[in-house]
């Protein structure tokens, strides 16, 4: 069972969208560097799909994007999670995830997606606005990734 300590609505997880951000806990990656190490305990409260419900009533004027901070401990049941908002809204919510990994599990539909970002935190390559990092913020359309991950970075003066 996943399990989240908090969310906060944010604008820079994902280009152009207001966002509310998941942060799920019991990371099994260990990243060095990590910005939230407090997320590597397994600790926190139950995310389900009736807590998804709630957040949603609270938040969906206010929002255009879920995007779920974790949950590499087990893939399926983000994806599940997914596949859920995409139903509950009368306007579609776009469902994000911050994977850890460097590749998605085997047979883990991505279609409930419409944005994915994979790979571990490496402390010298930086993060996503870093043009030498490793991670990648994909757009999904359909079965398709679309690397976006250039939108992060900051174009110089004219």
């Amino acid at each position: 069972m996943l399990k989240y300590i908090n969310s906060n609505i944010v604008f820079q997880e994902i280009p152009d969208e207001v966002t509310l951000a998941i942060n799920i806990s019991n990371c099994p990656n260990h990243c060095k560097g990590c910005h939230s190490p407090y997320l590597w305990e397994d600790t926190g409260n139950p995310l389900t799909e009736e807590v998804l419900s709630s957040m949603l009533k609270k938040y969906e004027s206010d929002i255009t994007c879920i995007c779920f901070m974790g949950g590499d401990s087990d893939p399926f049941e983000v994806q599940q999670l997914a596949k859920y908002l995409q139903h509950q809204t009368i306007s579609p919510i776009k469902v994000g995830w911050y994977s850890g990994k460097q590749e998605l599990p085997k047979g883990l539909p991505i279609n409930d997606f419409q944005f994915i970002k994979l790979g571990p935190y490496i402390e010298k390559l930086g993060a996503l606005k870093s043009k030498t990092t490793n991670q990648r913020l994909y757009k999904i359309n359909g079965d398709e990734k679309i690397d976006i991950t250039s939108r992060f970075w900051k174009k110089g003066p004219l």
